[in-house]
């Protein structure tokens, strides 16, 4: 089966539409769907997938179409809002699919209010009327673009890979790029770690693995192909930070690899055995170190959004300083239980381009947790992080949770309990206005990561998450991909996927000059002091 987004299919909600269309047209007679004039009045609770009962949603996201799940030969659902009703009923499968344009409507002229929603159920005893929800509309908009990638979700080749761009305000879906293009022999290349600067895309990158090999970075619609001096460097470059305004990209340089588990809920562990910061500067096409230690394993930078301090996570583990690379494989492996994160910082002068000494912010080891995956809200004021039991690598860690640091109130470290769930919820990206998360979550059967989206209020409290809206509610049911590395921007990538495969595919990786100037250390008091 051809690595294709099914949300393209003519099924279901989609089906139905073409075919509604199909007999308006030819019989110009059609009965408008209405409420049943006589029906038994339930709290029976709907039961609908996905679950969209009580959230709060972008007053521009795109229809919040769903099946139904109670019993019954069909349904009719009624928004109602500030003396506004609309009224749709059910295909031949239980879907309720809304009109965007209906839909966009009603949402736009309630910002700020609440929508109730009330389904009518025709059963065996005839009408029934479940018990009504509500539908938040929050007054703060979405930005419009996803950028994700679909992937297995455990895997050891790259096969059938691609990163797509998804626009919320409706169902379109473009791909960026795909690795199993029929165009040679070499589709073994994994395509990887999409970033953009600042909520944009006149700034982006993404990495190339294996065959093609390089790291691809626009800038001012311009796209080149940079390669890093692996041999100088512990594995190259690989998470990414855009500094916010200049053509920086902070990188940690990790030397990972993946373990499975024979019999575990957790089915892969990824073990981080080297890993140091590195400063690249794309108008220079120079790299340096920033950190580079051997007792401490520092990842996953982040820039505040100010330019001026950076943010990481760092596990003190001394016992690998004098390991050999052998050894601290197998070290990594025996102790991946026992490595745990936590959240520093350090400061920078942008004039300069130099950083001040490593503080701890959050030490979340001492906890016995192990935070992930910093990402500082675009007004100053929230850190966003993953904490779970151990490791670095949360998306299989059942354990793992959204948490938030208030950087400039007394909060302190605190978790978004209204968002968060029993299964893992990971990787997350702010919105440009800081109200909305969207994140991966496994919630829905703990194999498969979907994205979700949750509403962060102005006092720091988080909504209820629900699922990225699809025009055919079982296209997540269906789609066998995980959704990974969710990026929110404001504006499409400018790049058509022909001019990303031709540069991926015929352009050659110029390696970047490494700069061996005497790097800054990171003294292991550092990683020792009370949180500031």
């Amino acid at each position: 089966m051809k690595n294709k987004n099914v949300i393209l299919r003519p099924s279901g909600c989609i089906l139905a539409g073409i075919l509604l269309s199909v007999l308006l047209s030819v019989t110009a007679c059609h009965s408008k769907p209405a409420v049943p004039d006589t029906f038994q009045k339930t709290e029976k609770k709907p039961l609908i997938f996905p679950d969209y009962t009580d959230i709060t949603c972008p007053w521009n996201i795109a229809p919040l179409n769903f099946k139904v799940m109670n019993a019954g030969k069909r349904c009719v659902a009624e928004i109602q809002g500030r003396g506004t009703s609309y009224v749709v009923e059910s295909d031949g499968e239980g879907n309720i699919c809304f009109d965007s344009g209906e839909w966009r409507k009603i949402l736009e002229t309630h910002k700020g209010q609440s929508l109730t929603v009330t389904l009518y159920i025709d059963g065996k005893q005839g009408w029934r009327r479940l018990h009504p929800y509500t539908l938040q509309v929050a007054p703060e908009p979405i930005d419009s673009f996803l950028t994700y990638r679909l992937i297995e979700p455990g895997y050891v080749a790259f096969r059938r890979m691609g990163i797509y761009q998804r626009n919320l305000t409706d169902f379109d879906v473009k791909t960026l790029y795909e690795n199993n293009a029929q165009y040679d022999d070499k589709q073994n290349h994994c395509v990887n770690c999409h970033n953009y600067q600042n909520y944009g895309t006149k700034r982006m990158m993404l990495h190339v693995r294996a065959n093609y090999a390089g790291t691809m970075v626009a800038d001012g619609g311009r796209l080149e192909k940079v390669g890093f001096p692996k041999d100088s460097l512990p594995g190259g470059a690989v998470y990414p930070a855009w500094h916010p305004t200049r053509p920086w990209i902070m990188f940690s340089s990790n030397r990972t690899g993946q373990s499975f588990h024979i019999n575990h809920p957790e089915k892969v562990e990824v073990e981080d055995m080297a890993s140091d910061l590195i400063f690249y500067d794309h108008e220079k096409k120079t790299v340096r170190y920033i950190l580079h230690t051997d007792s401490v394993l520092e990842t996953f930078p982040h820039w505040h959004p100010g330019g001026r301090r950076l943010f990481y996570t760092a596990a003190y583990v001394p016992d690998m300083a004098a390991l050999s690379p052998e050894d601290k494989e197998a070290y990594a492996i025996e102790h991946y239980k026992d490595l745990r994160y936590d959240i520093m910082y350090m400061d920078f002068d942008p004039d300069t381009q130099t950083f001040g000494p490593p503080h701890k912010l959050v030490d979340c080891s001492a906890r016995g947790k192990s935070a992930s995956e910093v990402r500082v809200s675009p007004d100053g004021r929230y850190l966003l992080y993953t904490l779970a039991d151990y490791g670095q690598f949360h998306i299989w860690h059942q354990s793992v949770d959204l948490w938030a640091f208030d950087l400039q109130g007394d909060k302190g470290a605190f978790p978004l309990q209204e968002a968060n769930s029993p299964e893992a919820d990971s990787y997350h990206s702010w919105s440009s206005n800081g109200r909305w998360i969207a994140f991966s979550s496994r919630r829905d059967d703990g194999n498969y990561t979907r994205v979700y989206i949750t509403y962060f209020d102005r006092n720091g409290r988080a909504r209820k998450a629900f699922m990225l809206p699809q025009a055919d509610p079982g296209d997540n049911i269906l789609l066998l991909k995980s959704y990974n590395v969710p990026e929110l921007t404001r504006e499409p990538v400018g790049f058509s996927r022909e001019i990303l495969e031709k540069a991926v595919r015929e352009t050659q990786a110029e390696t970047v000059r490494f700069e061996s100037q005497r790097p800054q250390k990171a003294e292991s008091s550092a990683h020792h002091s009370h949180p500031s």
